[in-house]
């Protein structure tokens, strides 16, 4: 073969990424039922973190107990919460796993989604965040302020740099792991697990540790009270920023098959 063949077989655009990560790997954003795949998997695994959490903090505050300390609290939220997304991750990670607004926008910094893929995701993730704790309210009622995220009296800024911190870590574990084979593996759901309960236990009782905007706006709106939201708002998107920046230097552009783990795939194998 001459090099003007093996120029001409060499495949560019939605062709190289099908040989790259395969025809079930090419996830087709204008494709109706495989956009509707992705945010419903986003629907459920964000309402599921904010049911669990909140319905959480309700059922301690009613029926766990008397006397329970603050950080017996915090730890059985950080579990539960660090299982649920576990499981979710492993569930619906095929399809698609963001479940945190600033996963989806360190996705579209990094060039991996367009931003009319990423409104959808973002208002799928909030809508999703606060059905997961109004379902809770309804279910509980608005004992334990339903998991609310809270700043500690005169720390808003100290929150915002704490939430900036832990956002950072768990974004920059997440895009450096997010490839196609360790996303198919075992190794993202046990790592965001993880993170989520040493970090959810530590930070817990300083301002709720929620590393995620739609966590943290889910229990607000349910119990009617928004005027801390910006807190978990800023730090959040100053972190994933900041990942996107490190990981650069670290790894590099983003891979097909890393751009392919951030979209999603569908579960048809035909196109």
């Amino acid at each position: 073969m001459n090099s003007a063949q093996a120029t001409a077989t060499v495949p560019v655009g939605k062709a190289a990424l099908i040989a790259s990560v395969g025809s079930r790997g090419y996830a087709d954003w204008t494709n109706p039922s495989h956009r509707l795949r992705r945010l419903l998997a986003e629907f459920i695994g964000m309402a599921g973190l904010t049911f669990v959490l909140s319905g959480g903090a309700a059922i301690l505050a009613r029926y766990g107990g008397h006397g329970l300390q603050p950080w017996q609290v915090v730890l059985v939220l950080s579990l539960v919460s660090g299982l649920w997304l576990l499981v979710a991750v492993y569930f619906l990670g095929d399809i698609s796993a963001h479940f945190n607004p600033a996963m989806t926008l360190a996705f579209v910094l990094r060039r991996d989604m367009d931003l009319s893929m990423a409104a959808a995701y973002w208002m799928t993730q909030f809508a999703a965040g606060i059905c997961g704790s109004l379902l809770a309210r309804s279910f509980f009622g608005p004992a334990g302020n339903l998991a609310a995220t809270t700043p500690q009296p005169g720390l808003a800024w100290q929150a915002v740099g704490f939430e900036a911190i832990i956002t950072f870590g768990l974004v920059l574990m997440v895009l450096c792991l997010a490839d196609g084979p360790k996303l198919d593996g075992p190794f993202v759901p046990l790592a965001v697990g993880g993170y989520i309960i040493a970090w959810g236990t530590m930070g817990g009782p300083f301002d709720g540790a929620s590393m995620n905007p739609a966590r943290s706006l889910g229990p607000d709106v349910a119990m009617g009270d928004l005027s801390t939201w910006w807190i978990y708002l800023i730090g959040p998107v100053i972190g994933a920023a900041l990942a996107v920046a490190v990981t650069r230097l670290l790894r590099g552009s983003a891979t097909a098959g890393e751009a392919n783990a951030a979209e999603g795939t569908p579960l048809d194998q035909t196109n």
